[in-house]
């Protein structure tokens, strides 16, 4: 588990005052649902700051002020604007950004009108972030802890869960499922991914998708990682509508599988670095890939 720093309002307006005077009358107030790997605060009516809680999520805030305003003008949602970066001080160790603030409730089933919509629109989404050149981007690597890399990377993690968990799993349909997903890589150009789709990076508006927001995981190559939100939020007619909005054989699908079933398999085996507080989400979502597997939907 990556070692944090203490963060709070204080620490940021000293930060602010110091670094950016023409704001330190605005004032501060803590995100209600400010994440884990960054922790988020309303500066001002219109901004936000995004102070990293450890240094393995510090070497992000460099590559998001580089790329994000080149990816905007392509996508077909909003996504954080940059509008300043800071530097370490007031005991804080890292760089962290200001952004501008995007309205938006965080997705959840409650929230939007229209689910079927919804999954269509995020493969839209996605498939606009493919079609950008990416000549020159991030590879996979720790900065995004080799989101679009090769699913290799978790192979002993994976089968370490495994043997954890034992005759809690049908160890060996997992085991085939993951061989599966290991039995192919990516052998076309590099394409952008954002690495970590999931309902708390994807805000709505009036029932729709409105903006994609959190792309620390941002980088170049295989776009299967981007592919997990189709086992841990869709099912049924969302999940097809998904998988039917993205022109993607069935061996990137097969590594998207496997995406979802690494991290299912090392939260319930509770290996380092993981949340024992989504366990019991974790069991739901290997059941949704193993009941998807098992009937061949795709």
């Amino acid at each position: 588990m990556p070692a944090k720093v203490h963060i709070d309002v204080s620490l940021v307006r000293r930060l602010i005052a110091a670094q950016f005077p023409q704001w330190k009358d605005l004032p501060v107030q803590s995100v209600a649902e400010g994440g884990w790997d960054n922790r988020t605060f309303h500066l001002g009516k219109h901004m936000l700051v995004r102070m990293p809680s450890a240094e393995e999520y510090a070497m992000k805030v460099e590559k998001e002020q580089k790329w994000l305003p080149r990816l905007a003008p392509f996508l077909p949602l909003p996504i954080p604007t940059p509008l300043a970066m800071g530097e370490a001080g007031e005991g804080y160790p890292w760089r962290w950004s200001i952004y501008r603030w995007i309205e938006g409730d965080t997705a959840s089933i409650e929230r939007i009108a229209d689910l079927f919509q919804f999954a269509i629109a995020l493969a839209e989404f996605l498939n606009a972030m493919q079609r950008i050149d990416a000549t020159g981007g991030p590879m996979a690597g720790p900065h995004n802890f080799y989101r679009g890399g090769a699913l290799s990377t978790y192979d002993d993690e994976t089968r370490q869960a495994i043997l954890i968990l034992g005759d809690k799993i049908n160890t060996e349909l997992v085991t085939t499922i993951w061989d599966t997903a290991l039995a192919s890589t990516w052998t076309a150009s590099p394409v952008w991914v954002h690495g970590d789709i999931s309902t708390g990076n994807l805000l709505v508006k009036e029932g729709k998708l409105s903006a994609v927001i959190d792309f620390g995981g941002l980088g170049i190559g295989d776009p299967a990682c981007d592919l997990v939100i189709a086992w841990t939020f869709f099912k049924g007619e969302s999940r097809e509508a998904f998988h039917a909005a993205l022109p993607l054989d069935n061996a990137t699908w097969a590594r998207g599988r496997g995406w979802a079933l690494w991290k299912a398999l090392i939260v319930w085996a509770r290996l380092p670095g993981t949340n024992s507080l989504e366990i019991e989400n974790a069991k739901r979502i290997l059941e949704e890939v193993l009941s998807d597997y098992k009937h061949k939907k795709f």
